[in-house]
């Protein structure tokens, strides 16, 4: 056995996916009423390795939102209003657990001098202005996105390739990024090796290509421009990356995704 066999992210994480990914994933992103996992206390493979799964997540969560939509949508609903309450039931299957990071995020990041104060103000459950701006805007363009696709009959192909997608492009940034913090979630879920990270990605392309063939280019073009600069920014304001990141990540990869999908209409 080389040493590379025993290295966590050397190439026998090509062999590493297992069901229980999945199952950790769906724990970590939702807070859907699974059962418990237990964990063997000798288990030395981070739980970064079972990232891949997380735009399977995606997959699940586009579907039920996009479920809301069409049922109310059924029921002679108008499409703001589908739109609004589909928003709705997305944020309570995660737990708003992304928007969370979102507002965070901009809290932090603009909110502070040094990367203590900004990681401080990031580790506070208040919300600030930046935060609450920047849930407007996002939540706003999700609406009004949301509502357009509805009304031009796109909805479908556009919700599931944003979100399975923009939570590909979050194993992405584990990936590029270290830990910010000493302590805390991200650190103890470790950083994806590359099998998982293209592993995700070839989930989200293969996802975009089937929903939405036609924008294929041009949404991996954004979402890839656009995961760039949030990689850059979180590089030179914390040094790095923590849930918050990811989950802010999230957000704003998916109206890019939305938007690039509406371009294409």
């Amino acid at each position: 056995m080389t040493d590379s066999d025993n290295d966590p992210n050397g190439p026998q994480g090509w062999r590493d996916f297992r069901p229980r990914d999945v199952h950790l994933a769906f724990a970590l992103l939702t807070r859907l009423p699974l059962p418990p996992i237990h964990f063997d206390p000798a288990e030395k493979r981070p739980a970064a390795h079972g990232a891949w799964a997380y735009p399977l997540v995606g997959l699940a969560v586009g579907g039920f939102v996009l479920a809301v939509a069409m049922l109310l949508g059924e029921l002679g609903a108008s499409a703001p209003v589908a739109a609004g309450l589909a928003l709705v039931a997305g944020a309570l299957v995660t737990g708003a657990m992304h928007e969370d990071g979102l507002a965070d995020c901009a809290d932090g990041f603009w909110g502070g001098w040094t990367v203590e104060r900004r990681l401080e103000i990031m580790k506070d459950s208040q919300i600030g202005t930046y935060g609450v701006l920047a849930l407007i805007l996002v939540l706003g363009s999700r609406w009004a996105l949301l509502a357009q696709l509805i009304s031009e009959g796109a909805l479908a192909a556009a919700v599931l390739a944003a979100a399975v997608s923009s939570r590909a492009v979050m194993v992405w940034v584990m990936a590029a990024l270290p830990a910010a913090r000493t302590d805390g979630l991200s650190r103890q879920t470790g950083q994806p090796p590359m099998p998982s990270v293209l592993a995700a990605l070839g989930i989200g392309v293969v996802v975009t290509a089937l929903t939405v063939g036609h924008a294929l280019f041009l949404i991996a073009a954004l979402a890839g421009l656009t995961g760039f600069g949030l990689i850059r920014l979180a590089r030179a304001k914390i040094g790095g990356q923590t849930g918050d990141v990811l989950g802010g990540t999230q957000q704003v990869i998916e109206v890019v995704i939305l938007i690039g999908v509406t371009l294409t209409l």
